[in-house]
């Protein structure tokens, strides 16, 4: 049973990774920024709810992105197992994922730290060319990511849930070093 959690500064290879490793072991790939993005084209609830907050340029809050991951975590697919992208950002966030899981009877999460250095990322999002990605603005999300949730390393590495990937390699080989981390 695969249930994974993706970890790991912007530009690391998260989603890239994640999409590829669900996608060899048939499981979904859940990413919060998938579900905020579905659930406001099929204008669910909480949908609606979602779009009031960012019509205003607000961030959804922690309880309703919450309740969006509960609601995907109930459905069928995810009994043979998930891979979660973008949560839990925060260790309270993560009290709550461990307090769902245990009442969907789906523990056993490990958890993925793809780490890769500030340089590296830096130069990965200036590649990327995106207009909103200078310099100062990913050095200034790094900051964010650094102090909200990098705590979750700790919080998992003491509960000895994690698995550390060097990121800072080609696609393949931290696809492979992944895979090796995993089956063990």
């Amino acid at each position: 049973m695969t249930r994974l959690i993706f970890l790991g500064p912007p530009g690391a290879g998260k989603g890239t990774q994640a999409k590829a490793l669900a996608h060899d072991c048939d499981i979904p790939h859940i990413s919060t920024g998938d579900i905020l993005r579905q659930a406001l084209k099929e204008q669910t609830p909480l949908g609606i709810k979602a779009q009031s907050y960012m019509d205003r340029g607000e961030l959804v809050p922690d309880q309703l992105v919450q309740e969006m991951v509960e609601e995907r975590l109930c459905k069928p697919d995810t009994k043979s197992g998930w891979i979660l992208d973008g949560f839990p950002r925060t260790v309270k966030q993560a009290a709550f994922l461990g307090e769902l899981l245990q009442k969907l009877e789906q523990q056993g999460e490990r958890v993925v730290n793809l780490d890769v250095p500030d340089d590296v990322v830096v130069d990965r999002l200036l590649q990327r060319g995106r207009a909103d990605d200078t310099e100062e603005v990913i050095r200034r999300r790094l900051e964010v990511y650094r102090s909200e949730t990098a705590p979750l390393i700790d919080y998992y590495g003491d509960r000895h849930q994690l698995i550390t990937i060097n990121g800072n390699q080609s696609l393949e080989e931290v696809t492979a070093e992944l895979k090796k981390a995993i089956a063990s």
